[in-house]
């Protein structure tokens, strides 16, 4: 069984992710580090130089790689569930769950993207950048509500969130 971690970006799903599968003695997967690898650029660069479009279909071409082994937590993309048919095979190929997180506390936690990975909240004043997360959450729930299990906890550490994934998932498989 693979399970599949994906919500916003912010929502924890690399570090949940990591958890989750040391103590599930899975193997964990980050789709944005393994394009990252592939291309030898960072997600930045291949949204200026190839656009979202091209970025979306490596995400795509790459989720279609890893979901042919098992056993493996794998952290997507915020917006890898609403492209193409990514959900349908996510959800034919393992355990969808969604990280849910209001737009407030998501705002707090990318206010200070010191690295620059996220190209969407490039240049974005406070107040942009919540109006921002407050549109794209709102246009994505619509995919992320397909997940088999939501989980919905915005004052939870990474560590307790991912004991509360596996007490659900546990609870499901008896």
């Amino acid at each position: 069984m693979n399970i599949f971690l994906i919500g916003f970006m912010g929502a924890g799903k690399s570090t949940v992710g990591r958890l989750l599968a040391a103590k599930l003695n899975y193997e964990f997967v980050d789709l944005d580090v393994l394009i990252v690898d592939f291309f030898g650029k960072k997600i930045p660069e291949i949204f200026k130089e190839s656009g979202e479009y091209f970025f979306r279909e490596q995400e795509k071409e790459m989720l279609l790689k890893v979901i042919t082994n098992n056993n493996q937590v794998i952290a997507t993309g915020g917006g890898t569930p609403c492209f193409f048919d990514n959900l349908i095979k996510m959800n034919e190929n393992g355990v969808t769950i969604y990280l849910k997180f209001s737009s407030d506390i998501l705002a707090k936690r990318l206010l200070y993207d010191t690295q620059n990975i996220r190209p969407l909240l490039k240049n974005k004043s406070e107040k942009e950048l919540l109006d921002f997360i407050s549109s794209k959450v709102e246009e994505r729930e619509f995919f992320y509500n397909q997940s088999k299990f939501i989980v919905n906890k915005n004052y939870i550490s990474p560590l307790e969130l991912s004991h509360n994934i596996l007490s659900t998932l546990m609870n499901e498989i008896k």
